[in-house]
């Protein structure tokens, strides 16, 4: 039996939902199911929930417009600007349109299907994914979303706090994204976390005096992210993990916690996306957090 035998019928499984508008009315029965469903690791579905855009902002869909170098086009609310965009004046001006209202709309679907949430979601970034996923060369493997992996951000420490992201496929032509979706997270971390030594002391103090991060890592911060390296390095893990495979219709958007469902993109162009972050405590059921399960298996804090 192989080491990956004993997990590999377990997977992130989809609920589906059916909505037509972001502003859409939900039974109390949808919102326990998504709260429970998102918490246990699984992955909402909406395939028929779609992002039309207006008229001038259908000619972003080219990735002509990406500066070659960043893997997505961002925009910072807190800031009021892209990055990662090759544009300029009203052009760059109808693009971040386009992602405010589409920031707008992701908060007003969660707002609705997710009422104790909404009071403490914080919105992030926005992000406009103009790339074929399929076939494009990463820097290095640790920028390769075709592998397996959970989110962590290196110069954003979050100090436990969830990241939940809304995904909308706006193919024109029809062409779905394709993700790949892993094993559960405790068996996930269980398996990586003896790989992971600690910090070395005063290293995550002098990197945020430096502005390498913002902020201070946690413990936390560091396991996360060695824990998404050593993921994406392992071609053992990469090859043989178990994992079911998700095409993401166009016109469909899909809700998942990234920080503790493993998924890898494997083809597909033309993807809105937004991150929220939500504190731990406002969770239903907080032992099923990533910070409360490393915490479990580490026998020690580790946001402090």
């Amino acid at each position: 039996m192989s080491s990956f035998e004993s997990s590999r019928k377990v997977f992130s499984s989809l609920d589906t939902f059916d909505a037509t508008a972001w502003n859409s009315s939900f039974t109390s029965e949808d919102r326990e199911r998504a709260v429970d469903g998102l918490e246990r690791g699984h992955v909402l579905y909406f395939k028929t929930l779609a992002f039309p855009l207006e008229a001038e902002e259908k000619v972003f869909l080219s990735s002509t417009w990406s500066d070659q170098e960043a893997k997505n086009i961002s925009f910072d609310p807190t800031e009021g600007r892209l990055r990662g965009a090759k544009i300029e004046g009203a052009d760059g001006e109808k693009l971040a349109g386009m992602m405010r209202r589409y920031a707008s709309d992701a908060r007003q679907l969660l707002q609705g299907l997710l009422p104790s949430y909404a009071s403490t979601l914080k919105l992030a970034r926005t992000s406009f994914r103009p790339h074929e996923v399929e076939g494009r060369k990463a820097s290095s493997f640790r920028k390769d979303d075709t592998r397996l992996h959970v989110d962590a951000f290196p110069s954003r420490p979050n100090r436990g706090a969830r990241i939940l992201r809304v995904f909308t496929n706006i193919h024109p032509a029809g062409k779905p994204r394709v993700w790949q979706i892993g094993e559960p997270f405790e068996a996930y971390a269980s398996r990586f976390l003896p790989t992971v030594s600690r910090p070395l002391p005063g290293l995550a103090q002098l990197e945020s005096i430096l502005g390498i991060t913002k902020g201070v890592r946690t413990p936390y911060d560091h396991i996360m992210l060695h824990l998404h390296d050593r993921t994406k390095g392992d071609e053992t893990y990469q090859r043989e993990a178990p994992r079911q495979e998700v095409a993401f219709a166009a016109g469909s958007t899909w809700v998942v916690f990234t920080d503790q469902v493993l998924h890898a993109a494997i083809s597909g162009q033309f993807v809105l996306e937004q991150t929220f972050e939500l504190p731990v405590a406002a969770q239903r059921q907080t032992e099923r957090s990533p910070l409360r399960v490393l915490e479990r298996l580490t026998g020690r804090a580790l946001a402090a």
